[in-house]
């Protein structure tokens, strides 16, 4: 096994910090959103960060950020976003009064398993701006493990056009007639 090859995977702890305003329709009681993660962070289970009025940022939970070698052009996406992002996976649970019925799932760095999630419909899914010392651990792992695919353009297939069409179209139909003529047949029925 080469040095290259050895670690194809990295993972690092992030804390997510999420948000808290009251909601501005009648229909739904409070507004959650992720605002940031910190790097490194040490496990909580939503604790109380700030307050500003009714506004409240809680450390929601400590999650994995997990880098695979398949997926690096997926992380090269995500650093050169304006500005660099990372994304935080929230589900639907209705027990969870203080997040606003939904808890963190995943933080993932890969712009397009992001986009898997959002295709799905059951999570939500928002960016968060991806802090230096997390944007510099990616780049590494980037530089260690991307390879450029060199480029090769499709050529087209040769096709023969010396042959004669007969107009027969597909033998395992069964027709009785050209099959480009109006099928006038069906248009007597049609009408009568």
């Amino acid at each position: 096994m080469t040095e290259r090859t050895k670690n194809w995977t990295a993972s690092m702890s992030v804390g997510v910090v999420i948000r808290r305003t009251p909601g501005v329709t009648k229909w739904v009681k409070w507004h959650t959103v992720p605002v940031a993660v910190l790097p490194g962070a040490e496990p909580a289970d939503w604790k109380e960060l700030r307050r500003e009025g009714e506004a409240v940022e809680y450390h929601a939970a400590t999650v994995p950020v997990e880098l695979h070698r398949a997926e690096v052009e997926a992380y090269l996406v995500s650093l050169n976003m304006t500005p660099s992002s990372v994304f935080v996976i929230l589900d639907r649970d209705d027990e969870n009064e203080i997040g606003g019925g939904y808890r963190v799932t995943k933080v993932t760095a890969s712009a397009y398993e992001a986009q898997d999630f959002l295709d799905s419909g059951e999570s939500l899914v928002e960016s968060v701006p991806m802090p230096p010392v997390l944007a510099a651990w990616i780049d590494e792992f980037i530089r260690e493990h991307y390879e450029e695919e060199a480029f090769v353009k499709r050529r087209r297939d040769k096709k023969r056009i010396d042959l004669k069409e007969d107009g027969v179209g597909d033998p395992r139909v069964a027709q009785e007639a050209d099959v480009y003529r109006a099928p006038a047949s069906l248009k007597k029925r049609w009408t009568n």
